[in-house]
């Protein structure tokens, strides 16, 4: 049997690998013409009768591990002609840097690395082992990026921190800024999506645990600690010197004010604002869900009235 891509139950052909990871799709088992499923030892008499049952623990893990093998790598390597490289950054071995990159004073870049166009690493910064900048990453001085850690178009790390300090009359003499002197470390196995801004911290650091996984156009202020194995889905925003723990999922658009902490396992169902510390694992929620707008009017009228002395 050769397979030669994944596809789901209902469309994927004899040359494809299929998997059954939701009871939903259950109909579908019998009738798909994929050349191989995934699929537990429970549902193995229903798979079709030209279909291999690939039988695992958890279908939708293997499939996971599976479409690594089928994705693209980069078709260039080695170091592009036009990128600007300092006389004394250190290039691993089998690095690929891509057209237009720069890297600068002093920067060490990790055994197969791949940089693409117009990266810009700036100095004394470190990127571990197997890394993928995607084009237009920057990182800013002094950074340090672990291993195995993937950045997606645009990504900025280690830009200045939003830190100023008001005058006797900011619409006059406006605000000092304040120099932002720490750093952003990044541990292992992280990935980061397009767009997503980690400010470096004002005195102390900004770090990023290990197998952290955050989406695309996320803001994580400066002095920020996240914790190993969180998840961070789109448009949220951290204000600066928050901690948030271990194994914590925080849903889009989640807002979380600075200067709290967040407990390891805390669960943040998508649009909640978190404006104290929480101290016990758990689900939280604060978004309201649509309804019918005659019906949300009708609530935010009383919602108000709960406001009145």
């Amino acid at each position: 049997l050769k397979l030669e891509g994944i596809g789901n139950l209902t469309t994927a052909n004899s040359q494809q690998l299929s998997f059954l990871a939701n009871p939903h799709y259950l109909p579908s088992l019998a009738t798909s013409q994929a050349g191989a499923v995934l699929t537990t030892s429970e549902h193995q008499g229903k798979v079709a009768q030209n279909t291999v049952a690939l039988i695992v623990a958890a279908p939708y893990l293997a499939y996971a591990s599976a479409s690594q093998l089928f994705a693209r790598t980069s078709l260039f390597k080695g170091i592009h002609p036009s990128a600007v490289i300092a006389e004394n950054a250190v290039i691993g071995n089998q690095v690929t840097v891509g057209p237009f990159c720069m890297i600068g004073e002093g920067v060490q870049i990790g055994d197969r690395s791949v940089l693409g166009a117009h990266v810009v690493i700036e100095a004394n910064s470190s990127i571990g082992t197997d890394c993928v900048l995607k084009s237009q990453v920057v990182i800013g001085h002094d950074c340090v990026l672990g291993n195995r850690v993937r950045l997606h178009a645009g990504v900025s790390i280690g830009s200045e921190g939003f830190g100023f300090a008001p005058t006797s009359n900011p619409s006059v003499t406006g605000w000092e800024r304040i120099a932002q002197l720490g750093r952003v470390v990044i541990g292992d196995d992280v990935r980061i999506g397009s767009q997503t801004c980690i400010d470096r911290g004002a005195i102390d650091d900004t770090v990023i645990g290990n197998h952290v996984i955050i989406d695309n156009l996320v803001q994580v202020a400066h002095n920020v600690r996240i914790g190993d194995g969180t998840a961070i889905a789109a448009q949220t925003g951290i204000a600066g010197s928050t901690t948030i723990g271990k194994r914590c999922i925080i849903g889009g658009a989640v807002g979380i004010t600075g200067h709290i902490e967040i407990a390891d396992d805390v669960t943040l169902s998508g649009m909640t604002m978190v404006t104290k510390s929480i101290t016990k694992a758990g689900s939280y929620s604060s978004g309201t869900a649509a309804m019918p707008t005659a019906n949300w009017r009708r609530a935010a009228v009383r919602f108000r009235q709960l406001g009145r002395d």
